[in-house]
């Protein structure tokens, strides 16, 4: 290799944060391989929520912040695209490598790919075959056309292959965020949140909440508003709410029934930090994100999530997780076999979630781009 690979990492959200933290520390350990720069698209805008996060994680400064804040999927994902091109005209890397399935990922690939720029998809392969979901789409566009594909379960692999993706592309490294918890346990264990919301470990619960499908629709919304509000009756409910779901419930008109569910305590986002410890010292997380139920299964933290898909089996089949749905009832259920300690947990985390993905990643590129 004559010089190092100049390498772009594109985040746009907080769960891209997570998995450019442990890549940005495995290519700055190379110094030798890699000059890893670092472009923040600002689709999560929030300032003060993305500092946090790049301050737990101790990721660099943003090497460049396109700062395009909310809009509807077409014009973010158009205004992304033309704030990342005179970046790539400008610095013409080696490869862009971009996260998870948001509209900053599908967009900066876009842009790249035209350009002849190689694309690295990281968390490749996920399918919740449900093609209502926007990520869903972002998922199979973005593999379709990415050079190399980094999978992080093995349903990943097989899901490539049934849609004739070469397979030579595809590399199943284990999972970039797990790394990142993994390598900050210890510090998460010393926040001070618990204290701070005056709850005791394994005598809460958390819930997140921001799908579309959840979140904009009121009768969804108040079938686990009815839920939650039977659980809190034995076990206090945490939510720390997405600033999305604050906008669609002042929207819907449910800020009285969300404020009157029975034993839910609505909080701001946390850092990275604060809601792993929280979520680590749960009795039961209530969610419908992807991330979570990765994190959950890795903590050993029984996870219950409201939909009727996940694009992450491996934490159905390895994991603590437990599809739920919307229904009151279903969720009821299952809420009450964690609180009789009917589920049994996972001895052992899914393969190759070991802390080490990051790094295989960087050993596949340096052979791969040079």
């Amino acid at each position: 290799m004559s010089r190092p690979l100049k390498v772009l990492l594109v985040a746009g959200t907080r769960p891209n944060f997570i998995k450019i933290a442990s890549l940005a520390k495995a290519f700055r350990r190379r110094p030798q391989s890699f000059v890893p720069l670092i472009v923040h698209t600002g689709q999560h805008y929030d300032e003060a929520l993305s500092r946090v996060f790049f301050e737990d994680l101790g990721i660099p400064r943003p090497d460049w912040n396109l700062e395009v804040g909310s809009s509807s999927h077409t014009q973010q994902t158009a205004n992304i695209m033309l704030r990342f091109e005179p970046i790539l005209l400008a610095q013409r890397p080696e490869a862009i490598v971009v996260v998870g399935d948001v509209n900053s990922t599908i967009a900066c690939a876009l842009v790249a790919v035209k350009m002849e720029i190689p694309v690295v998809h990281v968390e490749a392969g996920l399918r919740s075959f449900d093609r209502k979901m926007p990520e869903e789409l972002n998922r199979l566009l973005t593999d379709a056309i990415s050079n190399l594909l980094f999978v992080s379960e093995p349903s990943g692999v097989e899901n490539l292959a049934r849609e004739g993706v070469d397979r030579h592309g595809v590399h199943f490294v284990g999972n970039v965020m797990i790394d990142t918890l993994l390598s900050h346990r210890e510090k998460a264990d010393a926040s001070n949140v618990l204290a701070t919301l005056g709850v005791e470990p394994r005598k809460y619960g958390v819930l997140t909440l921001h799908r579309p499908s959840n979140v904009d629709d009121a009768a969804t919304m108040l079938r686990i508003l009815k839920a939650v509000g039977e659980i809190g009756k034995d076990l206090p409910i945490v939510l720390p709410i997405h600033p999305r779901t604050v906008g669609r419930v002042a929207g819907l008109g449910l800020k009285a029934a969300l404020e009157g569910t029975p034993g839910l305590r609505v909080v701001p986002p946390f850092g990275y930090l604060d809601f792993l410890k929280l979520q680590a010292e749960a009795r039961l997380v209530l969610t419908d994100s992807g991330g979570v139920q990765e994190e959950t299964t890795v903590l050993r933290v029984p996870c219950l999530t409201v939909r009727e898909n996940t694009e992450r089996p491996v934490t159905l089949t390895q994991g603590t997780n437990v599809l739920v749905g919307t229904q009151s009832e279903r969720i009821l259920q299952a809420a009450a076999r964690v609180l009789r300690g009917d589920v049994k947990l996972p001895e052992r985390p899914p393969d190759l979630w070991d802390g080490r993905a990051a790094d295989r990643i960087a050993d596949i590129l340096e052979g791969a781009l040079s």
